[in-house]
């Protein structure tokens, strides 16, 4: 590999025990005991086993961007999102989770998809590993389609925000969720900036 090209790469520990400490409705607590390395001291970690996620930047001809505002309880915020789902469906990729949480929490549907950006929201307490979309060439979903939204969603807001105007909000602390931040920072390279994006069958762990 070359020094200049940084990229995350795999590695294999020595795992001395493995546990599942809590088992909760969506993920759960895992707690290892491990070694990196022959002579290292044992060390145990406890972390989030996730199932993964995406996240949507959804902007139309005249370059704003679909946001969507709902209450987060563990921040106890009303946040400024961008469209995101679990990959929780068995056997539903990565693009078709994206295209059917765009359809639940924004009423679109889009014919040109592209990837943004990974990330780990928080690689050293969560396995959690999501996926940034770009979605363009965007219409509505049928009436008759609407999706009936539930629990937070049922007070979920949508507005469409200019991306210049987002990237303001981003650079001055007024939108702190990961995935609007990584989002709104790559699009904006993207659409205005003239970056590449990649594509959909891009590999992503």
């Amino acid at each position: 590999m070359s020094e200049r090209h940084l990229q995350d790469t795999d590695r294999t520990v020595d795992i001395q025990e493995h546990q599942t400490v809590y088992r909760g409705a969506i993920w759960n607590i895992q707690r290892d005991t491990f070694t990196i390395e022959s002579t290292d001291a044992p060390m145990t970690r406890e972390y989030l086993r996730h199932p993964g996620a995406v996240a949507i930047v959804a902007i139309d001809e005249q370059q704003q961007v679909a946001m969507i505002n709902q209450y987060r309880h563990p921040v106890g915020q009303d946040c400024w999102e961008i469209p995101a789902g679990l990959l929780d469906v068995r056997g539903e990729n990565l693009v078709a989770t994206a295209q059917r949480e765009l359809a639940e929490e924004a009423d679109l549907f889009a014919d040109t998809w592209s990837v943004l950006v990974d990330h780990y929201p928080s690689g050293g307490s969560s396995s959690e590993a999501i996926r940034i979309f770009l979605a363009q060439d965007l219409r509505g979903v049928p009436k008759s389609q609407l999706h009936i939204r539930e629990a937070e969603e049922q007070h979920l807001v949508l507005r469409w925000v200019p991306i210049a105007e987002l990237l303001d909000a981003v650079m001055a602390g007024d939108i702190r969720n990961t995935n609007a931040v990584a989002g709104i920072l790559a699009a904006h390279l993207v659409v205005l900036g003239g970056r590449q994006a990649r594509s959909v069958d891009a590999p992503f762990r």
